[in-house]
C-alpha cells in the first residue's frame, strides 16, 4: 500500500493579528498612562496629571508620532516602585473605566468574523501586558503579544524587557509567534488603523486597515486591501 494514502492532511492553522489602539479601541495608550499614575497619590498623582494633561497637548502628540520608543520609555519609567498586586488592580479598575467605555461598536463583530474564519485571535500592542489582559479576557483573545515590565522583588523597574515590541518590530514578533506555533503566515489576518503599523500588514497575507489614518488609507488603495470602519 502507498503510504500516502488515508494519510490525514491537518488543516492549515492561522491567525488573526489585532492592533489594540485606534484598531479595537478609542482611547490612547497616553491617557491610560496619565489615568494610572492619576491613581497613585501624592508625587506620583501630581505626575500623572501633568502627564495627562501633557498627553493633549500637540508636542506631546507629535513626540509619539516622532519615535514610540522614546516616548514609551519615558513613560514606563512612571511605574517604578509600583508592585505587581498594585498594578494588577489598577489594570482592572482602568479597564472598567477607560478602556471598556473605549471600545468600538463594532470592534466585537471584527472578532467574531476572524473566529469564523477559524482563525486564533491574537492581540499585538506596543501597551504593557498587564494593561491589556482584561481587554483580551474581554474579546475572549486566545494570545495577547505585549510589552513586559521588569519586576524585582515584586516590584516594578520601569522598565521594560526587551525586544520592545513597536513598529517594525511586531512584524518580527508575528513571523517568530508563526513559527513557533505552527501558524501559516499567508494565511492569516492582520489589522491595524496606523501606517506605523505598516510591516505588521505585510508580513501576513491578509492585511486589513481599520480606521486607517491618510497615509495608510492611501497604501491601503494601492495595495487594494480591505478598508473598515469600526468606528
Amino acid at each position: 500500500m502507498n503510504h500516502h494514502e488515508h494519510a490525514e492532511v491537518a488543516p492549515v492553522r492561522k491567525a488573526a493579528f489585532f492592533d489594540i489602539d485606534g484598531t479595537l479601541i478609542s482611547t490612547n495608550v497616553v491617557h491610560a498612562y496619565g489615568y494610572y499614575a492619576s491613581n497613585e497619590g501624592s508625587l506620583f498623582g501630581i505626575l500623572g496629571r501633568s502627564l495627562a494633561t501633557a498627553a493633549r497637548l500637540p508636542v506631546f502628540g507629535a513626540l509619539n508620532l516622532i519615535d514610540r520608543k522614546i516616548f514609551n520609555e519615558f513613560f514606563y519609567r512612571a511605574y517604578e516602585g509600583l508592585t505587581e498586586d498594585r498594578l494588577l488592580t489598577l489594570a482592572q479598575d482602568m479597564f472598567e473605566d477607560v478602556i471598556e467605555p473605549a471600545i468600538f461598536s463594532k470592534a466585537k463583530d471584527l472578532i467574531d468574523e476572524a473566529r469564523r474564519a477559524d482563525c486564533s485571535v491574537v492581540l499585538v500592542t506596543g501597551a504593557l501586558d498587564f494593561t491589556m489582559r482584561p481587554l483580551a479576557r474581554h474579546f475572549g483573545a486566545d494570545d495577547l503579544i505585549a510589552n513586559k515590565m521588569q519586576f524585582v522583588s515584586g516590584k516594578a523597574t520601569g522598565k521594560v524587557i526587551p525586544p520592545i515590541i513597536e513598529g517594525a518590530n511586531k512584524a518580527n514578533v508575528i513571523r517568530e509567534y508563526c513559527e513557533t506555533h505552527g501558524i501559516s503566515l499567508m494565511k492569516s489576518h492582520a489589522y491595524s488603523d496606523s501606517a506605523s503599523d505598516y510591516a505588521m500588514l505585510t508580513v501576513v497575507g491578509r492585511p486589513t486597515a481599520v480606521n486607517p489614518d491618510l497615509r495608510l488609507r492611501a497604501l491601503a488603495r494601492s495595495y487594494n486591501w480591505p478598508i473598515l470602519d469600526v468606528r
